[in-house]
């Protein structure tokens, strides 16, 4: 098994998309309503974004926003959870974000989903 995980780059960003698109939930009402160049001002310019590969394809993406200090976005492909790939880019996006500041980091999810519980397991 070749994961591999990184900060996530332009050349990511159609593979992201597809992720974003294939949850089952928080699903965007309007999946373009999230832009390419949505996404290349998040990960270049207010923030930062990691990603997991599995064999060369993104499985998951997060990225935090340091302007707005909030998790905008972390996803995984719905057949790759449980796997700690959640987990361990959880960590890289918080642990990158408190390296630049210590303002309090908030973010939304839908409740009663397992985003909810992912991230009150998680001390959220």
């Amino acid at each position: 098994m070749n994961i591999l995980f990184g900060e996530a780059i332009s050349e990511d960003i159609e593979q992201i998309q597809v992720v974003r698109t294939s949850v089952k939930e928080n699903k965007l009402s309007d999946p373009t309503a999230v832009t390419n160049e949505d996404v290349e001002e998040f990960i270049h310019e207010r923030c930062k974004g990691w990603v997991c590969e599995f064999d060369g394809t993104v499985v998951g993406f997060s990225i935090v926003d340091l302007r707005e200090n909030n998790v905008w976005d972390l996803f995984l492909d719905p057949g790759c959870e449980k796997r700690g790939i959640g987990q361990k880019l959880q960590k890289l996006m918080i642990d990158w974000y408190f390296s630049q500041t210590e303002t309090t980091l908030w973010l939304g999810t839908e409740p009663g989903t397992r985003a909810e519980s992912f991230y009150q397991t998680s001390g959220w």
